[in-house]
């Protein structure tokens, strides 16, 4: 990413979190960058939609950086998923900015995090695909479809826990071997922590 771009989006970032999505315009975006109207328009041609698309998906990405950073050690499928969920849902609760936009404009946000989504549930489903290929997996199992299905869920958890308690590791540990890998492997690994 150019220097610019990355400029304009960090700004943008920032005025999204002082003002919302919606009341952010590419005006301030250019004033808090210390550029012109035309140099937002010339990095992100679509306008305001295309700057504001591009800064969920920008967050987004950052996001997920993280939590690859957070798994990418672990030693077993089980680690992995218990690691990522708790992290997750541990980052969105404490994302202010998320918060405060989920409360006050999620009729703008939701379509935007949905369209993202769907690109991450892509990304979870190859992150896991070797770990579920090293599993012993049920009989039947195809482990590309099995990934699919993990990563599915991981994003439905991460911000809609339910009835688990995703900051007790425990829980989390109960949730990852009853309900997400169950059918899906003969066994759990041994921890690896």
């Amino acid at each position: 990413m150019d220097d610019i771009r990355q400029t304009v989006l960090e700004a943008t970032y920032r005025c999204v979190a002082r003002k919302g999505l919606e009341k952010t315009t590419v005006e301030d975006a250019a004033r808090e960058a210390g550029v012109s109207r035309a140099t937002i328009y010339r990095h992100f041609p679509g306008g305001r939609e295309d700057l504001i698309n591009s800064v969920v998906a920008w967050e987004f990405l950052r996001f997920f950086a993280r939590l690859y950073e957070e798994v990418q050690d672990s030693e077993s499928l089980e680690q992995v998923m218990e690691r990522g969920i708790r992290f997750a849902h541990r980052s969105i609760a404490e994302h202010q900015v998320l918060q405060r936009i989920m409360l006050q404009e999620p009729e703008v946000l939701i379509p935007k995090l949905t369209v993202e989504s769907n690109r991450m549930q892509v990304a979870i489903s190859e992150f896991l695909l070797p770990y579920l290929q090293q599993h012993g997996l049920a009989a039947g199992v195809d482990p590309v479809v099995a990934a699919d299905f993990l990563a599915r869920m991981v994003l439905s958890y991460m911000s809609s826990p339910g009835r688990w308690d995703l900051d007790d590791p425990e829980r989390v540990a109960e949730l990852v071997r009853t309900e997400l890998l169950a059918g899906i492997v003969v066994g759990p690994e041994p921890r690896g922590r």
